[in-house]
């Protein structure tokens, strides 16, 4: 089986080239707003389809979720840096992975365009080959596990939405902290009452802790029954970081720390994390596969998460999430957060778990992408 690493391009039609790259906005109103960290908060999915079309007429396209107090990248800036990548990429062999990645590469951060870029040109290239992604990027894991982002609301909200999500097949929640911890402890109490140990709890702290107070918080987490953490501490705090994680009070997930393959490098070494949160929205399947080898080789364990996805890339974060490197829950569901999607079928859950194969032929619904095209 081939890999993004080794794209299977000894079946490559020779003089297939890129021609055009563009982004194409469009907005999902959310069944209720996700609220995360500090002050965050969201009422619909923002996005931009990403698409790459070849010389041979072949179009490759994913979705770039722009977070702008995360990346500092808006669906207007995406457009425009797409466009200014086109201009690199224009002629460039869709086999020739190096150069490429070299033309991807030759801006600095805008993490949700280029992460998408590289996975539509994964989706290009294996069209052009007359196969799929499913064909070059299924792993070994079929089914895979699935988490739900549950957000900071008013606790009885909060419950609610968890009980919606579980009778959709979710056994798995995301509770995001922060705001106030003894509210906080109170809805994961409630939580872990209702459920008892049917349904996995994890905290995601959106670096809202503080150095002083961060041990104590993670103990009473602990025994509310929570089994690891996300980024509980601002991410320039290396030292506070690397001291806590040292302590081993909660198994912590590594997420806004490990932005990029530079980042993972940094925090192993000064051993900030137990898990490694990989995301396809900002890390495309070039590097989130290479992430997730290497953290493993470090011992690690790997998860794949969520930029809040549509469909569409939910369908590529679970062929990540198909990796033999991933062994947690992975971030699968919020497409239940949404009104409505761009796919033409439904992307479904069954006790806890997702079947992979079984979105083979999940495509954008075409007259859905003109209706909420920005």
């Amino acid at each position: 089986m081939t890999g993004p690493d080794t794209p299977g391009t000894d079946f490559m039609p020779t003089g297939v080239t890129v021609q055009r790259v563009e982004g194409w906005p469009f907005r999902l109103p959310l069944r209720s707003a996700l609220a995360w960290g500090a002050h965050s908060a969201m009422t619909a999915a923002e996005h931009v389809l990403v698409r790459v079309t070849l010389s041979d007429g072949t179009v490759g396209i994913a979705e770039a979720p722009p977070r702008p107090t995360i990346y500092g990248e808006t669906p207007a800036s995406v457009v425009a840096i797409l466009a200014h990548l086109e201009g690199s990429l224009r002629g460039v062999d869709i086999a020739d992975t190096a150069a490429l990645n070299r033309g991807r590469n030759s801006v600095a951060n805008n993490h949700t365009a280029r992460g998408a870029l590289d996975m539509a040109l994964h989706d290009a290239r294996a069209r052009a080959q007359g196969t799929s992604l499913f064909d070059t990027l299924l792993g070994p894991n079929l089914r895979v596990r699935v988490s739900f982002i549950l957000g900071i609301a008013p606790p009885a909200d909060m419950l609610a939405e968890a009980r919606e999500v579980v009778a959709a097949g979710v056994r798995c929640l995301k509770v995001k902290v922060g705001r106030n911890h003894v509210k906080d402890l109170a809805v994961i109490r409630d939580l872990r009452a209702e459920y008892g140990d049917a349904v996995q709890l994890y905290a995601d702290s959106n670096e809202t802790l503080t150095a002083d107070r961060a041990p104590d918080i993670l103990a009473a987490m602990k025994d509310a029954g929570l089994t690891y953490v996300e980024e509980p501490l601002p991410v320039r705090d290396l030292r506070a970081r690397a001291e806590l994680h040292a302590q081993g009070v909660l198994p912590i997930v590594a997420d806004d720390s490990c932005f990029t393959p530079a980042d993972l490098e940094r925090e192993l070494d000064f051993g900030t994390f137990d898990i490694l949160n990989v995301k396809t929205a900002r890390n495309g399947f070039t590097d989130g596969l290479g992430m997730l080898r290497r953290a493993s080789a470090q011992g690690r364990r790997g998860m794949v998460g969520s930029q809040a996805s549509s469909g569409l890339g939910t369908l590529h974060a679970a062929l990540l999430s198909t990796q033999g490197e991933v062994t947690e829950p992975c971030e699968l569901s919020f497409v239940l957060k949404l009104r409505e999607d761009l796919l033409s079928a439904p992307v479904t859950f069954n006790d806890g778990w997702l079947d992979v194969p079984a979105l083979r032929d999940h495509a954008l619904d075409p007259e859905r992408v003109a209706r909420y095209r920005v």
